[in-house]
């Protein structure tokens, strides 16, 4: 493996988890070794670990340390079958050669990939409500002419991406609530070959970002992800979908991290207006909401009817009455909206297209 290459998989145990996840993000193989000064190995930090920290303290700021494996896997030797059988036996998808230092010479990767998000054909009985029947009005004047969810990125339109993804983990029953220009919706997927079923939940009247739910007939048995049609969410919905389970949630946000830097010197003011110190464009971190979301079926209950009623006022709602809310942070990187053209730009790009 090439030097440049090499060191996108290596970090040093200086950085922070949110560097660590800017840099795993950037190598997408979801995982990165960490090093101390002298380049030897003492850690694997996977985008897993990264999640555990988070949902355990919250923070993304602590060194890697915190949340890093620290007796990581490696192997000694250039022998690729080697490799394979190691990483088959203890299920990892990334194992580094060291040398004699313990410094790390070139990296196997299991299925000679290096995208560890392995997908699993595991949600095969799990529905999907998708929320199409928005005007975009961000995305003027395209929504003038085509309904957001057709509004293609690349050759294909956001909406049937968000569905493909889907059916790579063995969901094939969607829920499209639609209003806006829902026709041209009906007749796109009457007109495309598809291995998976679509339910129609028609809106009068704008009935926000979760009323329509009250409007489906049909009866689910088990979780069910809601989720925008206007952003894309790249992560092991398997694992989210297990996450929820585990957790016993009632409702499981996905939540993005976002960072922003401020673009300016910060002063840091005390009392009397004296100068405590200068922080110079200094970083912030904030989780925010992707709008991807498992609700348990006993929730619609709570929705009512015929009235425009959102998410987080259902949020509010199940948290008011004692039940469990809970989150699933994924990185910045894997939270892909289309809300404007800069942000379509970069889902275009992310996606290779």
């Amino acid at each position: 493996m090439e030097i440049d290459k090499l060191n996108s998989f290596i970090g040093n145990d200086t950085i922070t988890i949110v560097d660590a996840m800017e840099k795993i993000d950037a190598n997408a193989s979801g995982i990165l070794f960490i090093v101390d000064n002298n380049k030897k190995l003492i850690g694997s930090l996977t985008d897993g670990d990264i999640r555990r920290w988070i949902l355990k303290s919250g923070s993304i700021s602590a060194d890697v340390a915190f949340a890093m494996n620290k007796r990581p896997l490696s192997i000694s030797k250039l022998d690729e079958k080697e490799a394979h059988e190691l990483m088959a036996k203890n299920k990892i998808n990334a194992l580094p050669v060291i040398n004699d230092n313990g410094c790390i010479i070139d990296i196997y990767f299991l299925n000679n990939s290096t995208n560890v998000n392995t997908k699993r054909d595991t949600l095969f009985n799990v529905s999907v409500v998708i929320m199409a029947g928005g005007k975009g009005t961000r995305l003027y004047p395209y929504t003038k002419i085509l309904p957001k969810p057709l509004i293609p990125i690349g050759d294909t339109p956001i909406i049937e991406r968000i569905i493909n993804y889907y059916t790579e983990f063995g969901i094939n029953n969607f829920y499209l609530t639609i209003n806006y220009k829902k026709a041209m919706i009906r007749s796109y997927f009457n007109d495309i070959s598809r291995d998976y079923s679509i339910n129609y939940v028609e809106e009068t009247e704008p009935l926000g970002t979760c009323g329509s739910l009250k409007l489906i007939t049909d009866k689910f048995n088990t979780p069910l992800f809601v989720t925008n049609s206007d952003s894309l969410v790249l992560a092991n919905y398997t694992d989210i979908y297990k996450n929820h389970s585990e957790n016993k949630n009632d409702i499981t946000i996905v939540s993005a991290i976002k960072n922003i830097q401020v673009p300016y010197g910060v002063l840091n003011i005390g009392d009397n207006g004296l100068l405590k110190s200068i922080e110079e464009k200094p970083r912030l971190y904030y989780f925010i909401n992707s709008g991807m979301y498992i609700i348990n079926p006993n929730l619609i209950k709570l929705i009512p009817n015929n009235t425009s009623f959102h998410m987080t006022q259902l949020v509010e709602k199940v948290m008011s009455e004692g039940g469990k809310v809970g989150t699933y942070p994924v990185s910045e990187d894997s939270f892909l909206d289309m809300g404007d053209n800069n942000e379509m730009k970069r889902m275009e790009e992310k996606l290779g297209i």
